[in-house]
């Protein structure tokens, strides 16, 4: 077992590679996304609920950053109630074709995963 895989493996955090959790942050915010709007702590806090693990703020923001600049996910301020105000993630049109091609080709590479791995 490679070194980084036994790491996570060992970690009460998550049981995934941080290179595994990078590469389907993306996906996984546009499906939170697609069931409302949501602010980037509440983002984090539901993936880490479903057992994906802690997602850092340094990783969190940069990735919502580039959805937003690839026009999946639209922005708008909220403001705070007696304290800082928020920014709020929404879908967008694109962003949801964007989740139904992501998640058409993840199924693909889970069959073939599943069909080589046995």
């Amino acid at each position: 077992m490679p070194v980084a895989w036994k790491k996570a493996a060992m970690s009460k955090e998550s049981p995934f590679p941080g290179s595994w959790q990078r590469a389907m942050l993306p996906m996984l915010l546009l499906a939170e996304l697609s069931t409302g709007p949501a602010h980037g702590y509440a983002l984090s806090k539901s993936l880490q609920e479903r057992s994906f693990g802690p997602v850092k703020g340094a990783t969190l923001y940069p990735a919502l950053a580039k959805l937003e600049a690839s026009g999946f996910v639209e922005t708008r301020w909220e403001e705070g109630q007696g304290g800082p105000g928020r920014k709020v993630y929404e879908l967008s049109v694109a962003g949801r074709t964007e989740l139904d091609k992501q998640s058409a080709n993840f199924e693909m590479l889970a069959q073939l995963v599943k069909a080589i791995v046995r």
